[in-house]
């Protein structure tokens, strides 16, 4: 299958998943081997505490491992999330969030994802961990 580019699967993902529109979320960059997602701050998506909300960073990565798949796999809108585990590591600060995310381990069937969240201009410490995995329609 063809290769997608960045703007091809931010449509593609923003149109099958309405939530993606409402957090704005960005793909930044995308290769075969990368996607680097953003989703820009917004005071509406931050919880008591004064941090972004779980389920925001929880779509974020989610969002980051689907799209590597399209970009690597082209148009299979399909594919699902089977698996998602994520460790919050630390707050993070009331800027754009990040999300870098790669392919493990591709299969006929599945994707096995990494995906590393921090804060735009933090690189350096780590918001959350996700692995995940995508299964792919037959």
């Amino acid at each position: 299958m063809a290769e997608l580019i960045a703007g091809q699967v931010q449509a593609l993902i923003r149109a099958g998943v309405p939530m993606a529109e409402d957090i704005d979320l960005q793909i930044d960059r995308l290769d075969g081997e990368l996607a680097v997602v953003r989703v820009p701050f917004q005071a509406r998506l931050v919880r008591p505490g004064g941090t972004v909300s779980g389920p925001t960073i929880m779509a974020l990565a989610d969002a980051a491992m689907y799209a590597v798949v399209l970009g690597r796999l082209g148009r299979v809108e399909m594919a699902v999330t089977a698996n998602l585990n994520i460790n919050f590591l630390a707050k993070p600060k009331a800027i754009d969030l990040l999300a870098e995310a790669r392919i493990l381990r591709l299969s006929r069937r599945q994707a096995v994802c990494e995906v590393q969240l921090y804060s735009l201009g933090a690189e350096d410490e780590l918001v959350a961990h996700v692995t995940g995995t995508y299964a792919l329609p037959l």
